[in-house]
């Protein structure tokens, strides 16, 4: 005999689409959106009538600047914007000292969201979100640690420089066999770096680079130039 399976009342399900702002109260109407490029900013600013309004700037100095003015004839109090490579210091600076709130997003928020790819439906997205309160903004330190920042990073950078070019010295040494940096501790010191200037100032000969007491021990430096230097000194 069959037993038929009974079959389970399908249960109350929500709606498949809602409105987007469904249940959600704007709790700041005066911001902006802008969605940051290389040459042109897409910006989405609201309007009078609780709408809002989408232009497009340049990313020139007056570009910015009458941008500037369109959010300040806005009344625009918060601008939240996308942190693209560099692109974004300028106007955030411009922006922060002229009074206006400037709150820096991650772009890893946005890029997860489908059927928003466009640079004008970014820029209305940031400013829907940034309007409901729901996004968070990046550390940005003040502006003395900033340039204390950008010091040192540079300072990093041309260490991490000064040492690739001294493996550079150093292999154009050995291809002209001569020897001065496994002679010599350390090729950037003061012997090193006489050495070198003797080479480059077209010493050829051993006797003249530099007074071998200077180094410890002393430098025997025909050992360490026995051959003639080949042409290839112009690479030092």
């Amino acid at each position: 005999m069959m037993h038929r399976k009974r079959c389970k009342k399908p249960k109350n399900l929500a709606p498949a689409k809602q409105p987007a702002d469904a249940g959600l109260r704007k709790i700041r109407p005066l911001v902006a959106g802008i969605d940051v490029g290389s040459e042109q900013h897409f910006v989405c600013a609201p309007t009078s009538d609780g709408g809002t309004e989408i232009r497009v700037f340049g990313g020139t100095t007056p570009d910015l600047q009458a941008l500037l003015e369109w959010l300040q004839e806005a009344h625009v109090e918060s601008v939240a914007m996308e942190s693209t490579g560099v692109y974004w210091i300028p106007l955030y600076e411009l922006l922060a000292s002229h009074g206006i709130e400037v709150l820096l997003t991650d772009t890893r928020q946005f890029s997860r969201v489908p059927g928003r790819k466009t640079d004008a439906q970014d820029c209305q997205w940031i400013q829907s979100l940034h309007s409901y309160g729901l996004l968070q903004g990046c550390f940005r330190p003040e502006d003395v640690i900033c340039h204390l920042r950008s010091l040192v990073r540079e300072k990093g950078v041309l260490a991490a420089e000064q040492a690739d070019w001294l493996r550079r010295m150093q292999k154009s040494l050995d291809q002209m066999n001569v020897r001065v940096h496994r002679a010599v501790s350390d090729l950037n010191g003061a012997t090193g770096m006489a050495m070198l200037r003797a080479i480059v100032g077209g010493q050829r000969l051993p006797v003249g680079f530099c007074a071998p007491q200077l180094t410890d021990p002393p430098l025997d430096l025909p050992l360490v130039i026995a051959n003639p230097l080949r042409q290839a000194v112009v690479h030092l």
